[in-house]
């Protein structure tokens, strides 16, 4: 288990090399879809935030969890068919391509699912 850090490029720096190529092409790939989110360490691993929690993604030994909230898992259930992966979580393999244009969907579909509640929320 890693030791706690309020930083995300000491998360990161604590895997190995080839991991952390992994962990910072999926923080890149995050950041260039929601540029506007607010990165930040929640649960002790890196996470997003704009108008209420985005993704959340953690490294593991054999394995990068993505978290998109249920949500983001049920809408996208074809794309991720060949993943493993649970009602919160998608696990991406380290011994294989990151599925990077998946992430980028999924963290628009979770911006604009974000948004329209904050709207809704104004409207009360």
């Amino acid at each position: 288990m890693k030791a706690a850090t309020n930083n995300v490029d000491e998360y990161i720096t604590g895997f190995p090399k080839e991991t952390q190529l992994l962990l910072e092409k999926l923080r890149a790939t995050i950041k260039n879809a929601a540029p506007e989110a607010e990165e930040m360490i929640s649960y002790q691993m890196p996470a997003y935030k704009f108008h209420g929690m985005l993704v959340y993604f953690g490294g593991y030994k054999n394995h990068i969890g993505f978290y998109p909230t249920g949500s983001g898992i049920e809408i996208f259930k074809e794309e991720i068919k060949d993943l493993k992966y649970s009602k919160g979580t998608i696990q991406f393999p380290l011994d294989k391509p990151l599925p990077l244009d998946l992430v980028t969907k999924i963290v628009v579909f979770r911006v604009m699912q974000n948004l329209e509640k904050s709207a809704k929320r104004a409207k009360k």
